[in-house]
């Protein structure tokens, strides 16, 4: 565990104890879990307390566990530029509860709430244009959930030939399959791309793409 880190998560635990529910070191990284609530507060403290100064925030960005009551995991990607340090902060949230928007504390929030919203539907609130900024006006649903139908959709893209946009079903060219990488026998293609300079530099008389 780098010592660094486990100084700062201990500072915050001791200075934020109503607001920070736990502390994680995860390959190296430090892991804030706080309430959705909680959220602006120790956002604030991150970026203004001298021993932190998380001035720089990377992202924001949303993942689906559709088999939870709170299904939403909402991440917040820290960057300390004194320090040279980073923090990642996390809270849940389900389809009905909003998050508490953080474009007050990081205007660079904005779009990546938008975004959240978009493609997983992860409501902010006080959010100041809070509406969809990839999928097409008029979108139903929102295509990064888990459970978001693959075929049924419309997907809209620019005809060059007939010079305007077109909209078209989306439908897969294959059923659903869950590729094993670790099998010999599933791979997508015979060789993936940089495997022939493997096979170059370990037997330099084999012609390339031999076995």
């Amino acid at each position: 565990m780098n010592p660094v880190l486990a100084e700062l998560g201990s500072h915050v635990e001791a200075a934020l104890p109503d607001h920070v529910t736990r502390v994680e070191h995860v390959l190296d990284e430090l892991v804030l879990h706080v309430a959705a609530a909680s959220v602006p507060r120790v956002l604030t403290f991150l970026r203004d307390d001298a021993q932190c100064l998380f001035k720089c925030l990377v992202d924001v960005c949303g993942v689906d566990h559709p088999e939870r009551p709170q299904r939403f995991d909402v991440v917040y990607n820290l960057l300390s530029l004194d320090h040279n340090l980073r923090v990642r902060v996390k809270t849940t949230t389900d389809e009905a509860t909003p998050v508490p928007s953080a474009v007050g504390i990081f205007s660079a929030a904005g779009w990546w709430e938008r975004e959240a919203w978009d493609l997983y539907g992860i409501f902010f609130s006080d959010h100041p244009d809070l509406r969809r900024i990839l999928t097409d006006y008029g979108f139903e649903g929102h295509p990064l959930r888990k459970d978001f139908p693959l075929t049924g959709y419309v997907e809209v893209r620019y005809d060059d030939e007939q010079k305007r946009v077109v909209y078209e079903p989306v439908k897969l060219v294959q059923e659903f399959r869950s590729f094993d990488f670790e099998s010999p026998w599933e791979r997508m293609t015979p060789e993936l791309p940089g495997d022939e300079k493997a096979t170059r530099d370990a037997h330099p008389d084999r012609p390339v793409g031999s076995a």
